[in-house]
């Protein structure tokens, strides 16, 4: 019986396949910061600015084949809400074409344009300063001066602030390890 069951198993481990699988690396020079391969969740802006989060199904070839999901919630006859599937849709996408990495930018306040528009004002009313300065002296007034520059420096900071997602660029990467076997 003992002999059998080796013997079973032997043909099975002979005949069955691992799969393996490829994966794409988040780097940050040359340090790893994230791992993706299939069975994960990545949500992402494409670089055609269409924004992703879905589930990973597989990656073959350099392309990420995605499946997203539409969930709605519905009322329930108790007065509380479910969480429904309505269905999902397929994606590929080339690892190249993903642009940032993370949550998709805020709907609610901006920081980034508000810091635009203080460092836009605060140079207007620096560069009007300036002028009135070089026209009528007596009207100029250097706490106004000071006080635009200092919007303008705010505004400037509020402006570089970091953006939700990451960037792939000079800084992060994504590098395609294939690891599975080529066939001809």
């Amino acid at each position: 019986m003992k002999s059998v069951l080796l013997l079973t198993s032997l043909c099975i481990s002979l005949i069955t396949e691992a799969q393996s699988s490829d994966f794409i690396l988040l780097k940050k020079r040359s340090k790893t910061i994230e791992t993706y391969y299939a069975g994960t969740n990545i949500a992402f802006t494409s670089n055609t600015g269409a924004y992703r989060d879905a589930l990973i199904e597989k990656i073959r070839n350099d392309t990420l084949y995605l499946r997203e999901f539409i969930t709605q919630y519905l009322p329930t006859t108790f007065g509380t809400y479910i969480l429904d599937t309505l269905g999902s849709y397929h994606f590929a996408y080339h690892y190249n074409q993903v642009a940032v990495i993370g949550r998709k930018e805020k709907k609610s306040f901006n920081m980034r344009g508000s810091g635009a528009a203080l460092f836009g004002g605060g140079s207007v009313l620096v560069l009007a300063s300036g002028v009135v300065f070089l026209v009528d002296r007596a009207r100029f007034s250097a706490p106004l001066l000071i006080a635009s520059a200092a919007l303008a420096v705010a505004g400037y900071f509020m402006m570089k602030g970091k953006s939700s997602g990451i960037i792939i660029g000079r800084k992060y990467r994504l590098v395609y390890m294939g690891v599975a076997p080529v066939k001809n």
